[in-house]
């Protein structure tokens, strides 16, 4: 048989052999026998009923059916079918994620699926739900409709080369679709049909977003490719001009009038959107008035408006290294709602009496209206905390003393102390990235941060605590499991390396003994990585109408309250707070739903948002190609290490197919990297020499090597 006539006979073989099992699970008790087959499919000729023949057999032998007598088929009888969505790795593999557990799909049986897509799965080989493997019979639905990446041109046609390594098949552009985009340049690519005779799917250009490796491009295709849109609809724009910056006094006779206490905002240098503020006052019977006022941007935003629409489409605010992607228009994020200085503000509140032990003696819940007296950097703040001088000292001080104390307590009954640093980079005018720092955490981000939980889990206990009312009102929690027992086993394995011991009672003793681990390593170059490993066991917070409680924080009730203007679940919950002060009992059809989606859009916010400190730090090191730095393995994959070069703050990979001086694999018992020959390892925490030897701002990688 001819190269080409053979091509086309798999082509088609396959193609059969997805109709012909769609046949067979449409009509599961039914047999067939080849001549009926072709006669459904009207392939009629004796070449193509031959070929259906031979597909019947080898999905006979392949368990999909049954041969119940000689040349009759039916549907196996129990066929291991299953549905899920597809992940790809780096070596074009795939694993089809399912409520059944993970299959693992090989390259040649990934049929025509890209990553992300639904597919339906036959499941081929089983030995439990750890061990299986399986192949692609079906595209439920695309994940992406459209695609992020470069072009490529030639004389009759062009591809776009994906970005995403995951989708490891370029599209094909018609010289008619490429709508303006030239060779080299970034855009976006809509799918419209993949003909079963074509290797490539095909495609238009519907978005050019510029030169490749410039920062706006590079930008752009971040959030295209997390499907985040980066323009306003202009119905929206509209709406959000025609509200008034005046507050008449009809809306302010309504609300508890907070003009005349001390009220201060304390957010970044950089902050734009101001959405809480803290109060205090000292009362007479020697108490004080702690309160958490936010931006009523419910007041603003009214269910089904487009602003309303579109911030449920957002989800979120998105911050990128050099940009915000605000949920709602600038007109209201960072004027109408923002809490700024000296401006009469709509705030919903929660304001607590407490004594100097923090105890809470009383609190309050409803909307008010303020007049925030000061702005507070983080580091106005830390330097008052640090000095005790300064404006608005003795109040400040006093509202430490309280968070230190809850924060003590908070920790105390199995809250997780996490150490926070955060990669900044430091930019010119032009956008690029001339320096890197980490940014600690420090008393007056601790300060806010424990004020806005104690409103969070207040107002979740307010609504949620079902031993005070009789009544279940549907609410939005914030919620976070146990871990995962197996990861923690592992994270125990992970500390030998470092010859620490790491055993626990129960699910809250983990809480605890890894404070106590942090605490006894937090002055070791080792904390920050097993501090990283340590997360790497818990569990993801999500939203979800079903409290579980939040385990990382060890609050039995916890919800997002404190910013409504940058998360969708605060807006949510203010309304339906609003609803409970009122004693309304609305229903609000389709939270479950809408819980599942703001955590989706959450996520995609946070691979967005990892992507572009991958591009600004690979943008930072691409004209120091062949010099060396001082470097910690981070991390280790059965593929690479990662390794940070701490001179400059910036992450790399060094492959060990490229290591020379012996070969090397990864052990997975040891979670270390061993030379087959000599039994040299390399294990997390190692310092080393490398040299950055490539950089790709496309893919957003540094490759680094060894100094030998």
């Amino acid at each position: 048989m001819k190269p080409a006539k053979k091509k086309r006979v798999v082509k088609k073989k396959v193609t059969l052999q997805k109709k012909i099992l769609n046949i067979f699970q449409s009509e599961i008790k039914k047999t067939y026998n080849y001549k009926q087959i072709a006669g459904i499919l009207k392939e009629n000729n004796a070449e193509d009923r031959k070929l259906i023949y031979s597909i019947l057999l080898d999905m006979s032998d392949q368990g999909l059916l049954k041969e119940v007598s000689k040349g009759k088929f039916k549907s196996a009888q129990n066929p291991q079918i299953l549905e899920g969505r597809i992940e790809i790795t780096k070596r074009g593999a795939g694993y089809v994620i399912s409520d059944a557990g993970d299959v693992f799909i090989a390259p040649k049986s990934i049929n025509r699926a890209l990553h992300g897509d639904l597919v339906k799965v036959h499941v081929f080989k089983s030995r439990g739900k750890k061990s299986r493997e399986g192949e692609v019979l079906e595209i439920l639905e695309r994940a992406n409709k459209t695609i992020v990446g470069t072009i490529e041109l030639n004389e009759k046609f062009a591809f776009l080369v994906p970005d995403n390594y995951k989708i490891d098949i370029d599209i094909f552009i018609p010289l008619s679709k490429l709508n303006g985009a030239k060779a080299g340049y970034k855009a976006i690519a809509k799918l419209l049909e993949w003909p079963e005779s074509a290797k490539n799917p095909f495609g238009e250009i519907i978005e050019v977003l510029g030169r490749p490796e410039s920062n706006d491009a590079e930008m752009k295709a971040i959030l295209a490719a997390n499907g985040i849109p980066s323009v306003f609809p202009e119905a929206v724009l509209a709406e959000a001009a025609a509200i008034s910056t005046l507050i008449p006094e009809t809306e302010i006779s309504k609300r508890k009038d907070l003009r005349d206490i001390l009220t201060f905002t304390i957010d970044p240098t950089d902050a734009r959107d101001f959405d809480d503020a803290i109060s205090f006052r000292k009362l007479t019977n020697g108490h004080v008035e702690i309160g958490v006022h936010i931006a009523d941007v419910g007041h603003y935003v009214t269910p089904n408006s487009a602003l309303d629409k579109e911030a449920y489409t957002r989800g979120n605010s998105v911050y990128l290294v050099d940009r915000v992607i605000p949920m709602l228009p600038e007109r209201l994020s960072n004027g109408v709602c923002s809490l700024r200085p000296n401006e009469e503000k709509l705030t919903f509140s929660a304001i607590f009496e407490m004594d100097d032990q923090a105890a809470i003696h009383n609190e309050w819940f409803g909307k008010t209206v303020i007049n925030s007296n000061h702005r507070f950097t983080y580091e106005d703040a830390q330097n008052i905390i640090e000095t005790g001088k300064g404006e608005h000292s003795e109040a400040l001080l006093a509202v430490d003393k309280l968070a230190k104390i809850l924060r003590k307590a908070r920790l105390k009954n199995g809250a997780l102390e996490i150490q926070s640093e955060e990669l900044r980079f430091e930019l010119n005018e032009e956008g690029v990235p001339i320096n890197t720092y980490k940014k600690r955490t420090k008393d007056a981000n601790k300060l806010v941060e424990e004020f806005m939980l104690m409103a969070n889990k207040k107002v979740a206990k307010f609504v949620g605590d079902t031993q005070k009312r009789k009544t279940v009102i549907p609410f939005i929690y914030r919620v976070h499991d146990k871990p995962d027992k197996e990861k923690v086993e592992l994270f125990s394995v992970f500390l030998q390396k470092f010859d620490k011991a790491f055993t626990y009672k129960n699910d809250r003793d983990i809480a605890l003994k890894m404070n106590e681990l942090f605490e006894e390593l937090k002055d070791e170059p080792s904390f920050s990585m097993i501090q990283s490993m340590a997360i790497r066991t818990m569990a993801k917070a999500v939203y979800d109408t079903e409290n579980i409680g939040h385990y990382g924080l060890g609050f039995r009730y916890y919800t997002h309250f404190t910013s409504p203007i940058r998360r969708y679940a605060d807006l949510l919950v203010h309304r339906i707070l609003l609803e409970t002060l009122e004693k309304q009992n609305k229903q609000h059809p389709g939270l479950t739903d809408t819980a599942l989606h703001i955590s989706q859009t959450e996520r995609r916010a946070v691979n967005a948002e990892r992507d572009s400190q991958k591009f600004f730090q690979a943008f930072y090191v691409k004209d120091r190609i062949g010099e060396s730095f001082n470097g910690v393995i981070t991390g280790i994959t059965d593929w690479g290490m990662y390794v940070e070069m701490t001179d400059l703050n910036c992450e790399g990979m060094v492959q060990i197919k490229s290591i020379q001086d012996d070969k090397y694999y990864f052990d997975e018992k040891k979670y270390a990297v061993v030379g087959l020959k000599y039994g040299e390892e390399f294990n997390v925490g190692d310092r080393l020499i490398v040299i950055i030897e490539k950089v790709s701002l496309t893919r957003k990688q540094i490759d680094l090597k060894l100094m030998q």
